[in-house]
């Protein structure tokens, strides 16, 4: 259990929330794990094999706090809520502000300045790892370079040029991006990044990360109570979650391309873990997938220290907790949303 921003994530498997007077009760196996005031909550999000009582349930409805169900693994199930929440007020309010291309540039600059500050980052550590190495000269001329690109989202005038500032600073990531490839050069050259379908690899592995990203973080969203289709960065498209993507952009280099870099240069996966159509994409075999899935769950289990928040949180939270961040920008909360910047 861990509480953040005044919201109960409940990660344990088995765990059961029950009410005591005005007081949110957890057991696990009988045993009483944690107690806190309802007054004190805003929401409670259960993750798995985790039960509620229906006494608690409708407290938490009457009390405006929000409680969502979402798997193990972070897909959103259902949320339930009184009838006087104010979900639909901050919908509307991010609805209005999607609309407002000034508002939209507001929120989005801190979101591309984070993700190429994390791309930075990524590339510096990677030419501190090898100092003695041709390839960190390399890296570090594309830190530099996206250095020179951070500056210039600060000079964005709109969303089309801070779309085109973000563009360049991902043409220069993965420039230098086989550089930071150490170990099973062979199988895992990477050029250029091609999607849909991915045609080496390591575009195969990107892709696929990727994708358990944005679920997770589309999850976040609709715990929120957030519109995972309005997004402030991305324009909406008919089946696209673009506020998950969004939100996304800070967290690829230093969540799903670390981990993309750790299964290759630490040879988690091979050669033979991966499957050519016949259309010529490449995907992940069955076995791959596999080792993948276990990799990405256990590092979402890894504890950092949130930069903004000052407290420590597991990887798989950061989603919920910018989330929530989001969230209480829009409702007036906080003057800026912060990004998540990894160190």
């Amino acid at each position: 259990m861990k509480r953040h921003l005044n919201t109960l994530f409940v990660l344990t498997q088995g765990a059961y929330l029950a009410k005591e007077n005005e007081t949110a009760v957890v057991r696990v196996d009988d045993a009483v794990k944690m107690r806190l005031p309802i007054l004190t909550l805003q929401g409670v999000v259960c993750f798995g094999q985790v039960s509620m009582s229906p006494w608690l349930m409708s407290f938490c409805s009457e009390r405006g706090v929000g409680v969502s169900f979402l798997s193990e693994h972070g897909r959103f199930l259902a949320r339930v809520v009184g009838p006087t929440s104010g979900n639909v007020l901050l919908r509307r309010e991010q609805y209005r502000r999607a609309d407002n291309a000034e508002q939209c540039l507001a929120i989005a600059r801190p979101i591309v300045s984070a993700k190429i500050a994390n791309a930075r980052a990524v590339v510096l550590r990677g030419a501190r790892d090898r100092p003695n190495d041709e390839n960190s000269v390399v890296l570090t001329e594309g830190a530099a370079r996206l250095a020179g690109h951070l500056v210039q989202t600060e000079r964005a005038k709109d969303l089309d040029s801070l779309r085109g500032i973000e563009g360049m600073a991902a043409r220069t990531y993965f420039d230098v991006f086989d550089h930071l490839i150490t170990q099973q050069k062979e199988s895992f050259r990477f050029s250029e990044r091609t999607r849909r379908p991915p045609l080496d690899r390591v575009n195969a592995l990107l892709s696929f990360i990727y994708t358990l990203l944005v679920h997770d973080i589309q999850g976040a969203l609709e715990a929120v109570g957030l519109d995972p289709a309005v997004g402030f960065l991305h324009r909406d498209r008919p089946g696209r979650p673009s506020l998950a993507l969004d939100l996304m952009e800070e967290m690829r280099a230093w969540f799903a391309d670390r981990l993309a870099l750790s299964l290759i240069n630490l040879r988690q996966l091979g050669h033979d873990d991966f499957e050519v159509a016949e259309t010529g994409a490449v995907l992940l075999s069955e076995d791959g997938r596999k080792t993948l899935l276990a990799a990405y769950q256990k590092r979402k289990q890894d504890e950092i220290l949130h930069p903004f928040l000052a407290e420590k949180t597991t990887v798989g939270l950061v989603p919920h907790l910018q989330a929530l961040l989001l969230a209480r920008f829009l409702r007036g909360d906080m003057n800026g949303y912060p990004p998540f910047f990894w160190k």
